[in-house]
């Protein structure tokens, strides 16, 4: 089967995955500098293959299939080295470090586990369960979260080689990079909590044995 331009930009993102989390692990800035860029392409790819296949009509069962495996992917290769690497570079606020408990990653990966489980039994009865708005807000909200650790992955490791960590400038990045992602980490949990609450609320009768219409 071809590949059309929007199915292009998913696979290019599966295939930059292991790279965009292994290079997190290097020691050199410059690697982890490659990482967040990487990254950002990935994350730019998701909205891009997502409106050519909109706009110039390029949605394929092929691409159905791929879309969701490549964000589930992006997401899970992204989420271990930000759990692995946050006792060493925990986001820095003015209030003090926050690091990332094992439970917020149990959260997020264990809400997408159990929807991509959801959908496919929805599938089975002939529901097509789509993405409503909380869960695109908490998708941007991941990005902006995972945008700021690694971006944070590759300041720190550039200002502890340069000697800026006692500068008032780099203070003053260091606490708006952990302000960004404190929060953007909080509205992400909170919104994954949230939507994942609509969707049983809206789709539960899922569960339900030979059932067929949505709970009142």
């Amino acid at each position: 089967m071809l590949l059309n331009l929007a199915n292009w930009f998913t696979v290019g993102r599966i295939a930059v995955t292991p790279i965009v989390m292994l290079l997190p692990f290097s020691p050199s800035a410059a690697m982890r500098l490659g990482g967040f860029v990487l990254f950002l392409a990935a994350a730019i790819s998701d909205y891009i293959d997502g409106h050519l296949a909109r706009t110039r009509q390029q949605k394929t069962d092929l691409g159905a299939l791929l879309d969701p495996i490549a964000d589930k992917l992006l997401l899970v290769g992204t989420m271990v080295p930000m759990y692995l690497l946050a006792d060493r570079f925990p986001f820095v606020t003015p209030l003090g470090e926050v690091g990332l408990h094992w439970s917020l990653v149990a959260v997020v990966l264990g809400r997408e586990l159990f929807m991509t489980v959801f959908r496919q039994m929805a599938a089975r009865r002939g529901l097509v369960i789509a993405a409503i708005g909380p869960a695109k807000w908490k998708t941007g909200f991941q990005f902006v979260w995972q945008g700021a650790a690694y971006c944070w992955f590759f300041a720190a490791t550039l200002a502890a080689n340069q000697g800026w960590l006692a500068a008032p400038a780099w203070r003053a990045f260091a606490h708006f990079n952990g302000i960004v992602g404190m929060v953007s980490m909080a509205g992400a949990v909170i919104l994954t909590i949230y939507s994942l609450w609509l969707y049983m609320q809206r789709y539960g009768y899922v569960f339900g044995k030979g059932a067929h219409e949505p709970m009142s």
